[in-house]
């Protein structure tokens, strides 16, 4: 198959529409979860909807978030100084791909091993960012996740 013929990550998903159901799902779920509740106690409205845009443009879909809220360095931002740890991390990764199954996104293995290859990479470098000492770079470029990523150590 050419390479032209090829949907993103996005558009195979389905698009802003399925991210928004995804990360309000998500977000719903993460409210009433032990471990995962507090660290989102104080999360706006808003919140799932940016994270929708953000993976949006991540997985090749417009670039709504950096437009509107400062890419990459923005995100990392909002990890600073949190403190995460690898258990909240591991049930962020499980509760969103949890949430991927009830909703009914794709579940064939192309998409989500691309889809895990970025929960994996994103979270881990959350957790990176919210340790004390961690800065956001403000010329930090926007994670770009195709098909089949491989990414080099993180030099941050």
């Amino acid at each position: 198959m050419p390479e032209q013929n090829v949907p993103t990550l996005y558009e195979w998903l389905g698009g802003i529409e399925a991210l928004d159901r995804l990360s309000t799902r998500f977000y719903e779920r993460v409210k009433s979860d032990a471990l995962l509740g507090p660290v989102f106690a104080h999360m706006d409205a808003g919140h799932p909807a940016h994270v929708a845009a953000f993976l949006g443009e991540v997985l090749g879909g417009p670039t709504t978030y950096s437009e509107q809220h400062g890419g990459h360095p923005h995100m990392i931002r909002q990890h600073l100084n949190r403190h995460l740890s690898q258990e909240q991390r591991r049930q962020w990764v499980n509760l969103l791909l949890d949430t991927a199954d009830e909703l009914k996104l794709p579940d064939d293995p192309e998409f989500r091993s691309a889809l895990v290859g970025y929960l994996e990479w994103g979270s881990r470098l959350a957790v990176l960012n919210s340790q004390p000492g961690a800065s956001a770079e403000e010329n930090a470029p926007m994670p770009k996740w195709g098909w089949g990523e491989v990414k080099g150590p993180y030099q941050g």
